[in-house]
């Protein structure tokens, strides 16, 4: 008799966990709207370049993560600071993606946007323009420890004459002789 109890007690346990389980779980329709939250930071950089499924990948990738953390789809649409919320994990999502290879230097550096800053000339085939990503990449590595240290370069990079521009200007230069002059601003106070 006591095995019986303990059986129907166990048995009762597990299903009440995997119905439990089940309930948490976000539906299509959720996850969906939490999609629409994050199609609303399409415009920062490293997204803006983006293909369409590249950024469908991203985005699935962030609503996983707040999946995780608020398993109840609820919770997380009551929270007080919601767009706050998303915009962490939006920002989280593309620092772990982010690492100074060639392939994410091109996303957040586009050539078009590098040849309007005089940076690199217009007339560069793919392989010298991949060439200078990962010149561009490998000075990024030996720059920054970490990529915590290169996202904070990136989002306090304000002036003409910044960390990050000089590594691209100094590729530049190595890889195509491209000379690029500065000209300094002298303020007065």
């Amino acid at each position: 008799m006591k095995r019986t109890l303990l059986a129907i007690m166990v048995i009762a346990s597990v299903v009440g966990v995997a119905s439990c389980s089940k309930a948490q779980r976000w539906n299509e329709k959720e996850r969906r709207a939490v999609r629409d939250d994050v199609r609303a930071y399409r415009n920062m950089v490293y997204l803006d370049n983006l293909e369409q499924a590249e950024f469908d990948l991203f985005s699935n990738d962030v609503v996983d993560a707040i999946e995780v953390d608020y398993p109840i789809y609820t919770t997380f649409v009551e929270l007080p600071g919601r767009g706050d919320t998303v915009e962490v994990y939006v920002v989280s999502t593309i620092v772990s993606e982010l690492a100074a290879d060639a392939h994410n230097m091109r996303k957040i550096y586009p050539y078009k946007e590098l040849v309007a800053e005089g940076i690199l000339p217009s007339d560069l085939d793919r392989q010298a323009q991949r060439a200078f990503y990962e010149c561009f990449a490998r000075r990024v590595d030996n720059s920054f420890s970490s990529v915590g240290e290169f996202f904070n370069a990136v989002l306090a990079d304000t002036t003409s004459n910044s960390k990050i521009e000089q590594l691209q200007r100094q590729c530049a230069s190595d890889l195509f002789d491209w000379v690029v002059e500065i000209d300094e601003v002298i303020l007065y106070e």
